[in-house]
């Protein structure tokens, strides 16, 4: 007995070491919250079996509560959070058990007593567990973090989000499109890329204002997303372009049946500020993996189809084809060419003469722009002008074109006659530029001792129906330093009658078009004598182009044809050659 080990003493000895850690702990967990309840956090402890939880009262302020409110309700303290943060918070605790992360650590939201959701901070650390090892209890502390939260999601949607749509916008677009490519090729399935423009829309921003267009663009994306499935993607990648992307495609009839829809939604009239609109899209479209496997190239090729549609006519859709591809790679090579031509001195001033009818004297020439590639040879400007439009080049030729004229100008209206007078074609793309270098040119023109009507420019008369305040200050500019203006292809765009007034326009030009068939009973001829006759009772004179014979000289003389020009007089020539053909004519006279 003496020799045995005394149990009792053995069981009381580890009973008071377990009662004394238990002691140590709620003392250390005492101390844990008196210092936790200095720094005003919010606090809770746990119980993780039932889910029920005991808080402080800053945290119950926090959800909107007296603390006795809360406590009253502490059995629901799961039941506050979001639905869709529950399986997060469920996984941080796992991860956290299982030894994965240091500590439980999750975002998720709660509802406030007002019905809101705050989102909270959470972290929290494991303080008890049963005699098998189970977790029983954590202590936690809790921060609202819902500004912090309102603003992340205020970057997200900078960043992502068209803000006058509320489409995804061109980074989001590309996320998308790259997630839906990689599921393709990991399904084998088809994904088609639309790239959409709306026609016209220009004209109807410049004509009505931005107000309608921002009215225009934010309903032409909600019939957009009318179109297509909820897995697809409609985004609006900046000013009149929008893209969609359509995964899960077994072949293009669906496609198909999209881009109508689209084409047909769009026809439809928008009823915009009292005004009825009509707008049409076209619509270029490119296939994963038919047309390419990349991101890049899919935007790229959608773009080149897109294009493809307008040039046939717009309101219509076309595919992707490798001859667009040869065609973009031939105008993007054309394009770099083109800046090393204005800065190599390839491009050269033309000249053609403008022919008096009555008297058969010439008063006046159309400086025209030539190209000769030195391994090409002779670019037509139909090829390289609307690359030089789009590339902004065409700043570039025009102040090339205008130097030059002033230069011959100058020296023919001493040689020739005092009031000769040079035209310009301007594009829209010039006249309508931010910044333009036309009062630089009344200037230079000053400069040079020659007064402003020694220039005429020709502009299409698109662009008086266009003529919001900056092309009509622009006009009444040219009024009043005496340059001319004259409304060149009179005849093939919209007419407006009434404009040709109002902004003091000086010549038209009855494009070549109506001259080419003049025939003394033809309808061309009607129309001629009927332009001319509606000019002269508006004080305005006539200019003729695309004179090749003799009959058609005859006609527009007899329908009182102020001036002709054409291949019957010349063709256009270099300066040098042109100079030396106006002293050879003004010899024969």
């Amino acid at each position: 007995m003496h020799g045995e080990p005394v149990r009792v003493v053995g069981t009381h000895t580890d009973i008071s070491e377990r009662k004394q850690a238990e002691a140590d702990v709620r003392d250390s967990e005492e101390r844990l919250r008196m210092a936790l309840s200095a720094t005003h956090q919010g606090l809770y402890d746990l119980n993780v079996q039932t889910g029920m939880a005991i808080v402080n009262a800053d945290y119950a302020l926090m959800l909107g509560y007296a603390l006795e409110q809360f406590s009253e309700n502490r059995q629901n303290w799961l039941r506050r959070l979001h639905p869709e943060d529950l399986a997060l918070s469920e996984r941080a605790f796992r991860d956290y058990i299982n030894g994965k992360a240091p500590e439980y650590r999750a975002e998720f939201r709660q509802k406030h007593a007002n019905g809101s959701w705050v989102w909270i901070l959470s972290v929290g650390a494991l303080v008890e567990w049963d005699d098998q090892g189970n977790p029983l209890r954590m202590l936690g502390t809790v921060l609202d973090i819902t500004a912090r939260k309102q603003s992340e999601a205020i970057i997200w949607q900078q960043a992502n989000i068209d803000p006058l749509t509320g489409l995804p916008n061109r980074r989001m677009f590309y996320d998308r499109l790259e997630q839906n490519l990689r599921q393709s090729k990991r399904r084998h399935t088809m994904l088609a890329v639309l790239f959409i423009d709306l026609d016209f829309f220009k004209e109807v921003n410049d004509t009505l204002g931005h107000a309608t267009g921002d009215s225009l663009l934010v309903e032409a994306a909600r019939r957009l997303r009318l179109c297509v499935r909820e897995t697809d993607t409609v985004a609006r990648l900046g000013g009149d372009e929008f893209t969609v992307s359509l995964p899960d495609q077994s072949d293009t009839v669906q496609v198909e049946q999209i881009a109508r829809k689209i084409i047909e939604q769009l026809a439809s009239p928008f009823h915009v500020a009292g005004e009825e609109i009509y707008l049409s899209a076209s619509i270029g479209i490119t296939i994963y993996p038919r047309d390419a496997d990349n991101l890049a190239d899919l935007i790229k090729h959608a773009d080149q189809a897109m294009y493809a549609a307008k040039a046939a006519g717009r309101n219509r859709f076309s595919y992707f084809t490798p001859n667009l591809q040869t065609a973009a790679l031939a105008r993007l090579r054309l394009n770099n060419d083109l800046r090393s031509a204005i800065s190599d001195k390839q491009l050269q001033v033309y000249f053609q003469p403008i022919v008096e009818t009555d008297s058969g004297v010439i008063r006046k020439a159309e400086a025209l722009i030539r190209w000769y590639h030195p391994h090409k040879g002779w670019i037509s400007p139909l090829e390289f002008i609307p690359i030089a439009e789009s590339s902004g080049q065409i700043h570039a030729i025009g102040e090339l074109v205008f130097q030059e004229s002033v230069r011959w100008v100058s020296q023919w209206r001493k040689t020739i006659h005092p009031d000769f007078q040079i035209s310009i074609n301007q594009s829209p793309v010039e006249f309508q530029n931010e910044n333009s270098p036309y009062t630089g040119w009344i200037s230079y023109l000053e400069q040079q001792g020659l007064p402003g009507q020694a220039i005429n420019i020709e502009i299409t008369e698109g662009l008086l129906l266009d003529a919001d305040n900056k092309v009509a200050s622009r006009l009444i500019g040219f009024r009043d330093a005496g340059i001319q203006v004259a409304i060149d292809d009179f005849g093939t765009g919209y007419s407006a009658l009434s404009y040709l007034k109002k902004f003091d326009i000086d010549y038209l030009k009855i494009d070549q078009s109506f001259v080419r068939n003049l025939r003394d009973d033809s309808s061309d001829m009607a129309l001629c004598e009927a332009i001319i006759m509606m000019a002269h009772k508006l004080g305005l004179q006539v200019v003729a182009e695309g004179v090749e014979n003799a009959e058609q000289e005859q006609l527009l003389r007899s329908a009182k044809c102020d001036f002709v020009q054409g291949y019957l007089y010349s063709k256009p020539l270099p300066a040098s050659d042109f100079d030396h053909f106006l002293h050879q004519a003004a010899g024969k006279l």
